[in-house]
């Protein structure tokens, strides 16, 4: 028996990088698991692949988390497919590195809109499938390092991470009564393919890795080898907590002054 036998997962992003990891080693761990993606449909069937090679079930739903229709939608396809989800895992992102000056409205609404609407909207969707069957249930919010350290030319990026901190821990305090848990994690530096360009680039790498005490980019795995126990029944005691794993780069920040 696996941590997760029976248990039905949601896991936003799951196409590749994070998203991926999570998706298969909770598989490995017996959960059925609902993979969506927004464009990279052939990584999506590669993760649901994956999830079948574990012997467990899984289905692929393209999802625009910034569309509370479209977020509705995967619940349902969920619901008539899998069952009544027991965990969600936001994990779908996105940031726009620009000067402020220079960002436009609908750039900053994006990544807005991406990283802390589209949470919400999810955490809706499944609160109401939870509530009638009594509660339970977990809830992981995939943050990131800069939920609190600030980062110049990042403003809407920030400010989404930030949030999403914030309604994480609002939701635990929301939540509790239903025995809902709700965490996040901040990863750092994460060998995906949304940082592979700047982890690959020597100039870039020279900049940032003597910056992570740990002296290089964390795998997505570790990701996911920490959400397995959040999502798992040995965490039912924690909720509202933000876990760092970033190979020491928080702890090191302003250090040299």
């Amino acid at each position: 028996m696996g941590k997760l036998t029976g248990k039905i997962v949601i896991i936003t992003g799951s196409d590749s990088g994070m998203g991926q990891a999570m998706a298969t080693v909770f598989a490995r761990e017996g959960a059925d698991i609902a993979v969506t993606y927004r464009s990279d449909g052939k990584g999506a069937q590669k993760t649901l692949e994956q999830v079948k090679q574990a012997g467990r079930r899984g289905l692929v739903q393209q999802l625009d988390v910034t569309d509370e229709n479209s977020v509705a939608a995967l619940f349902k396809a969920v619901d008539e497919q899998l069952g009544t989800p027991d965990i969600l895992v936001n994990n779908a992102g996105t940031g726009k590195s620009k000067p402020v000056t220079e960002l436009t409205t609908a750039e900053f609404d994006q990544v807005i809109k991406t990283d802390l609407y589209g949470p919400f909207f999810c955490v809706r969707e499944f609160v109401r499938r939870r509530q009638p069957v009594g509660g339970q249930g977990k809830i992981v919010n995939i943050t990131s390092v800069h939920d609190s350290i600030p980062s110049p030319n990042n403003v809407p990026y920030g400010a989404a991470k930030g949030g999403l901190l914030t309604m994480t821990r609002s939701l635990a305090l929301e939540l509790a009564p239903l025995k809902i848990n709700v965490n996040a994690i901040a990863p750092g530096l994460i060998r995906t393919p949304m940082t592979m360009q700047r982890v690959d680039d020597p100039q870039k790498s020279a900049e940032e890795i003597p910056n992570i005490p740990w002296k290089r980019a964390g795998y997505p795995e570790e990701i996911a080898e920490l959400a397995l126990y959040l999502v798992g029944p040995e965490s039912n005691y924690v909720t509202g907590q933000n876990f760092a794993i970033d190979g020491g780069l928080e702890m090191n920040w302003g250090q040299g002054a």
